[in-house]
């Protein structure tokens, strides 16, 4: 603490608050009246998210729409829960007397910002949830693609002929069935024209000897000719490409959905603390422009 001396050889000593300027009921209470709005909601937002998804084919909406949506949604959520906590922070504090304007303005944005990000901290794994499940939407819909790929060619597989190859073994099983490729296509074949497409799908791409075997395959099984079958073969693997093609797309369009999302609630929440501490000052300078007089009788 210094001390200054006056002209007249007197002490002089600076004023000093005993009491701290952070006042935390208020602080508590805000953050308390943020999280139950935000709460409200987001359960709320939950529910007319819900009716924007099907499981039936075509009633729908689609993953961007959905993310779009959701984004928008949180940044309302944001900035009403923000407001609203911010403003009853500055409202409940209680006067500062003898202090300066700027220093109470400073003193109700801190309040406003501190309630602000106490009642973030609270709902952040809710946050973090919505974020996370639109960010894995694109990557479940590959992998489900990819798997029902899979199991169809494998459970055709099955059906037709036993196989005692793990999953490890599929491609030691493939290069030896093509050693083994007789000239004549087999009766009973499924299990291998399983194996070659799983080996497609590894590779990216069926050489056209495996083509013209799977050709040969059809023909002997179901008696078109080479032309016929050949044509069924492409037909075939040209809508195995179209499902992955369209695997993909989906899966850029979540991950464009979740970029959006992820830059507009990052930006949601600079506005929102930004809101809070505004509405917090604001709520402070009502309070004070209730002056309170003390009346005491005259001696």
């Amino acid at each position: 603490m210094s001390v200054s001396m006056t002209g007249s050889g007197e002490i002089a000593t600076p004023v000093e608050s005993s009491k701290s300027a952070m006042t935390w009921g208020p602080i508590f209470g805000g953050a308390a009246a943020a999280i139950g709005v935000t709460l409200i909601l987001l359960l709320l937002g939950s529910g007319v998210g819900l009716t924007m998804v099907s499981p039936w084919s075509g009633q729908s909406s689609s993953l961007g729409t959905v993310g779009v949506t959701a984004a928008i949604w949180l940044v309302v959520v944001q900035w009403l829960s923000s407001g609203l906590g911010g403003y009853i922070t500055g409202r409940l504090r209680t006067k500062w007397a003898a202090v300066h304007t700027d220093e109470v303005f400073f003193r109700d944005t801190a309040h406003g910002f501190i309630s602000w990000a106490l009642a973030t901290i609270f709902v952040a794994g809710f946050l973090a949830s919505s974020l996370t499940s639109l960010a894995g939407a694109g990557a479940q819909a590959v992998g489900s693609a990819a798997q029902a790929v899979g199991s169809t060619a494998t459970a055709a597989g099955t059906a037709a002929a036993s196989s005692t190859a793990s999953p490890m073994d599929l491609p030691t099983a493939y290069f030896t069935d093509a050693l083994l490729r007789p000239d004549q296509a087999r009766a009973a074949a499924t299990a291998e024209v399983s194996r070659i497409l799983l080996n497609g799908a590894a590779e990216g791409q069926i050489p056209d000897d495996d083509k013209a075997y799977l050709a040969t395959i059809v023909s002997a099984r179901t008696g078109l000719s080479e032309a016929d079958a050949r044509t069924r073969v492409d037909t075939v693997l040209k809508r195995i490409d179209d499902a992955k093609v369209a695997a993909q797309k989906a899966a850029d369009e979540a991950r464009k959905a979740a970029s959006t999302t992820a830059l507009l609630g990052a930006l949601s929440l600079l506005i929102g603390a930004f809101i809070a501490a505004a509405a917090a000052a604001f709520g402070g300078s009502q309070r004070d422009e209730e002056e309170d007089l003390l009346v005491r009788p005259r001696i």
